[in-house]
């Protein structure tokens, strides 16, 4: 069998490196603290898994604000053990606020890694909050729709009443209109002009009727 090659991602090496110092610095930390034994080595794993939780919630672009606070709280606490570690404070004499703060930190890290997980996106907050107007729109009443006369049907008896055109060099007959179709017009203007309070012009009435311009000029001259 062959040997697969061995590929060394030297980022990786160095964030695996950096990970493991600040491990034990987190651990020595709070070994000093006065947590010995194995809550000493919970802590580090507190602070990053925090840290990772943080992250991810920055990653999938939902409640940005949370994220960014509770990576920088663990951020702070990881980076404050670094330096507390490097010569500026003395380990075998640690101040008494800073025991307070490494023995609260568990609630801290466990209220945050709390929010971050059960934390509901905003777009399962937006489909709860319209869900019940949509419910309503949907059951509630419809006006009934307003009756129009289809003009298919004033298409269909103009097609069948009108002949074909006169030749050109003899005047053109008056145009016969059934009393039905006029009947229908006289309606549509009434309608008109109730709504507008002018008559009908003769291209809103072929419009309204959809027969062709001599037939609605014939029928406005019926009507008045």
């Amino acid at each position: 069998m062959r040997a697969l090659p061995v590929r060394v991602d030297a980022v990786l090496v160095q964030a695996l490196i950096a990970a493991a110092l600040s491990f034990a610095h987190l651990h020595d930390l709070a070994s000093a603290a006065g947590q010995d034994g194995w809550k000493a080595w919970a802590y580090p794993v507190s602070v990053d898994l925090l840290m990772v939780a943080a992250w991810r919630r920055l990653r999938s672009g939902e409640a940005k604000a949370a994220g960014w606070c509770w990576f920088l709280v663990a951020l702070v606490a990881s980076l404050g053990a670094n330096v507390a570690t490097a010569g500026l404070l003395d380990l075998d004499d640690v101040p008494a606020w800073l025991s307070i703060v490494v023995a609260g930190w568990p609630a801290v890290a466990f209220l945050g890694g709390t929010l971050l997980a059960h934390g509901a996106p905003k777009t399962s907050r937006a489909m709860a909050d319209t869900e019940p107007a949509s419910t309503a729109t949907d059951t509630a009443p419809q006006p009934p729709a307003a009756e129009v006369a289809p003009p298919v049907a004033v298409a269909e008896l103009s097609s069948v009443e009108v002949g074909s055109a006169p030749p050109s060099s003899a005047p053109a007959p008056p145009t016969p209109v059934p009393p039905a179709l006029v009947a229908l017009a006289r309606k549509v203007a009434d309608e008109h002009h109730a709504r507008t309070g002018t008559p009908i012009d003769t291209s809103t009435l072929r419009a309204r009727l959809g027969v062709p311009m001599p037939l609605a000029e014939a029928i406005a001259t019926q009507l008045t």
